[in-house]
């Protein structure tokens, strides 16, 4: 490393969630204020941040894979890695040669003054430094972001998680449930919509878990004081442990201004058997419960969700529960995921794991439900459009090729055909469904 430069450059590279995102855009602000300049990962830079992430097997090969990746590229550049894989596999990172230091998940914002100092220092470090405290205790850190993309930024309300399902190490990468004050929750979401912002995303590892530690405060309460910051468009959330959808949290929030009629759930499973070794919150009867409660309380609302295959003991008999459970639910999409061992969980000693190859079969069938769930919702939608519904509104995002892509309020992808010099990247429009493309929308734009 050499101090020859008026301005270092750095680069940041995130795996995994919203909240890591979240983060890492925090991480980039400072950064930025203590005088680096901010560059892509494709280029040369003198620091690179690895915001890593855990949350499977392969999350943590992708980690290591990718910080051998950028130090071979650039052997001189100063190395920090951070995130939930810096957290509980800190030896591992530190013995990657050419890792100068390793910041667990507590005090994430040090990563900005250990990135200075070591700079300042003008060269790789002898042996890395490990700042890696224990998280037992932990307070939700101070952390605020200023910038987001030309539509949505996320903002991080809740970290931690004590749920502790057994087949996740979330738990001992994040720590204890934690919440962010409702007044700083306001005023960052203020400062984002006065500076432009459209849609913000209010996550966390637990998001449901809001206000828990801050005495008779719940998530609804968060959204209904949201809901009164002026000049907001929407509002949607992180993921959702199905039992946060209670008839107080329905009654609560089904007629907020700014809440989109769409909620990502965290289903895992749709069969209670595997649930209950999965050691979820939940039984099948009871989420599918609540999203009817949700449904009939907000009739546009539409769902998403998680779900994982090849739980150990998942017989074909419990998975054909989970393909019902599926079907009946009709969610807009199913993130699929084969079930991931992770050392030290009580699901990677459990008896009859599953074959990688019935995994990757059932992978198959789940996604096919999830194709056909989609295609009968965006079918309906046109159908309607054709008997003269009133158009639909859709936030357009991005360009690719001659479309524009963007959402509706409840999370339908839609797509406009658009030439190069027009320019709707962040503006609210009026479209009318024209026909299905998969899993997205065609759209005419509908001007008034």
């Amino acid at each position: 490393m050499s101090t020859t430069q008026k301005k270092p450059t750095a680069a940041i590279v995130t795996l995994g969630c919203k909240v890591n995102q979240y983060e890492s855009e925090a991480i980039a602000e400072g950064l930025e204020a203590a005088g680096f300049c901010l560059r892509p990962q494709t280029e040369p830079c003198d620091l690179y941040v690895v915001n890593t992430c855990t949350v499977t097997s392969e999350s943590d090969r992708k980690s290591r894979q990718l910080i051998r990746r950028l130090l071979c590229k650039n052997p001189n550049a100063c190395m920090v890695v951070t995130g939930c894989s810096a957290q509980v596999r800190a030896e591992g990172i530190a013995a990657i040669a050419g890792v100068d230091a390793v910041v667990g998940n507590r005090d994430k914002m040090t990563v900005v003054d250990v990135a200075k100092r070591l700079w300042e220092n003008g060269a790789k470090s002898a042996a890395p430094e490990l700042h890696v405290p224990s998280l037992e205790g932990s307070g939700f850190e101070p952390m605020t972001i200023t910038r987001f993309d030309r539509t949505r930024a996320y903002v991080k309300i809740q970290d931690g998680c004590e749920s502790h399902c057994t087949y996740c190490t979330i738990p001992a990468a994040r720590g204890p449930q934690r919440s962010k004050p409702i007044d700083d929750v306001i005023a960052e979401v203020e400062a984002l919509v006065a500076g432009g912002c459209r849609e913000v995303v209010l996550t966390g590892i637990e998001t449901g878990a809001w206000g828990r530690d801050l005495g008779r405060m719940r998530l609804e309460d968060l959204l209904c004081e949201v809901d009164k910051i002026p000049h907001l468009g929407r509002v949607r959330l992180g993921s959702l442990d199905p039992t946060v959808m209670t008839h107080a949290f329905v009654e609560r929030v089904a007629g907020l201004r700014t809440l989109a009629p769409h909620f990502h759930l965290s289903m895992q499973s749709g069969c209670s058997a595997t649930l209950a070794r999965m050691k979820r919150k939940y039984n099948a009867d009871g989420a599918m419960a609540a999203m009817e409660r949700v449904r009939a309380a907000m009739p546009q609302v539409q769902f998403t969700t998680d779900m994982i295959v090849g739980f150990p003991g998942e017989s074909e008999a419990e998975f054909a529960e989970s393909l019902a459970f599926a079907k009946k639910a009709q969610f807009l999409h199913i993130h699929v995921f084969p079930y991931s061992r992770r050392e030290g969980t009580p699901a990677a000693i459990m008896k009859d794991q599953i074959p990688e190859s019935v995994k990757h079969e059932r992978v198959a069938a789940l996604s096919a439900v999830s194709r056909e769930s989609c295609a009968a919702i965006l079918d309906r939608a046109v159908a309607a459009a054709q008997a003269g519904a009133e158009p639909l509104t859709a936030l357009m995002e991005s360009r690719d090729g001659g479309y524009i892509y963007g959402h509706t309020p409840d999370f339908m992808e839609v797509k406009l055909a658009c030439n190069n010099d027009c320019d709707l990247g962040g503006c609210e429009i009026a479209v009318r469904p024209v026909a299905r493309d998969g899993e997205t929308m065609l759209v005419e734009w509908v001007r008034e």
